[in-house]
């Protein structure tokens, strides 16, 4: 019995420690804005080539959120990062960064592109105002499997959020924004 009392202040310490390094990774890694641009611009040409009807996709869009590189590792402990680009009438209007950690059953190191899709002009609005939008929480975002064939018309009719994880490098189970947390940053 004494053996399990024990594991709630070790599971709490080692929470702990990850909140601390988890949220030092920002500051850390923070990118220029032609450097999101350079690697938005990339994850964009890849996101044509891999993922059917994404021309189409990127026309009907409201706004896009591309965020190239996400990283994303965990053993019990998982977190994910990455900043990214918002483009609106192909052009950038501003700077993101992606921040989520969870605790659970997880394992595994991945390296992936997101692309977020606004459908319409309020959802649009909604990422644009908040001072930190939340998947799942502020907006709904139904993710698409880059294999997937959908119209333009049935993303819309799904959801006003819809997102694609594509590009990936290494394991980890299925690739989820839930909980993801974004932020407006400023890049030099």
């Amino acid at each position: 019995m004494k053996s399990k009392r024990n594991v709630k202040p070790m599971v709490m310490v080692i929470c702990a420690v990850f909140a601390i390094v988890f949220a030092q990774v920002p500051t850390v890694l923070a990118a220029t804005a032609k450097e999101i641009d350079t690697s938005a611009d990339a994850a964009l040409d890849r996101f044509k080539a891999q993922v059917k009807g994404a021309a189409e996709y990127l026309k009907a869009a409201k706004g896009t959120l591309v965020v190239p590189g996400v990283a994303r590792a965990g053993f019990i402990l998982a977190g994910q990062f990455g900043e990214g680009a918002l483009r609106v009438a192909g052009k950038t209007a501003g700077y993101y960064r992606m921040v989520s950690g969870s605790f659970g059953l997880t394992a595994g190191i991945e390296k992936y592109d997101m692309v977020i899709i606004f459908m319409t002009d309020e959802a649009l609005k909604k990422f644009q105002d908040s001072k930190g939008w939340e998947a799942g929480v502020d907006a709904s975002v139904t993710m698409i499997k880059a294999g997937a064939a959908a119209t333009v018309e049935t993303l819309r009719s799904q959801s006003p959020v819809v997102g694609f994880t594509f590009d990936e490098k290494g394991l980890y189970g299925d690739a989820s924004v839930r909980g993801a947390k974004f932020t407006q940053m400023k890049a030099e």
